[in-house]
């Protein structure tokens, strides 16, 4: 179910783009907010040899019970802890010993208390590999604050490069 949720905002999102929606709706407030907790969430993730991540801080991102899609396939949903924990091993074990994200482009669309975000992200990984993604995620304001409900992202290949408004990094 949320499957096909995620999917037909990422499809609507798209459909709203040819049809001459404006990217970035909504107040320049609340626009400026989901892309500060975007940048917190690739922040949140970067660790070195001495210095953990802040994975308290990666989870405040989310909604309670929030869905991620990794870039597997098959698609194979996660909550927010499994994640965690799934990097928690790879640097314990030396796969992912270092991290390091870099926030690029952010478009966002809002109506009402709901967003869509769609972000590009730079990663370097053990300091000598580079690999770039594009995540989508669906986003709630809970109270005063916006989080994200559910989170979807795929890999950068040599037949699929990121879009060029999500490849280059924004100022903050």
């Amino acid at each position: 179910m949320r499957e096909a949720a995620l999917y037909t905002l990422v499809v609507n999102h798209e459909i709203g783009q040819t049809m001459g929606f404006k990217s970035d709706s909504g107040s320049s407030a609340d626009v400026s907010l989901i892309k500060a907790l975007v940048r917190n969430q690739f922040e949140s993730l970067t660790w070195t040899r001495e210095k953990e991540a802040d994975w308290d801080g990666f989870a405040d991102t989310f909604l309670p019970g929030a869905s991620l899609f990794p870039a597997a396939r098959p698609v194979k949903p996660q909550t927010v802890d499994q994640f965690v924990d799934r990097m928690k091993r790879l640097r314990a074990e030396g796969k992912l010993a270092t991290l390091e994200e870099t926030p690029l482009g952010c478009e966002v669309r809002i109506f009402g208390n709901v967003a869509v975000a769609f972000f590009g992200c730079e990663m370097l990984e053990n300091g000598s590999t580079v690999t770039r993604d594009v995540s989508a995620a669906v986003l709630v304001r809970d109270q005063d604050r916006w989080r994200i409900a559910a989170q979807a992202w795929d890999n950068e290949t040599e037949a699929r490069k990121i879009p060029d408004d999500l490849a280059v990094r924004e100022a903050p």
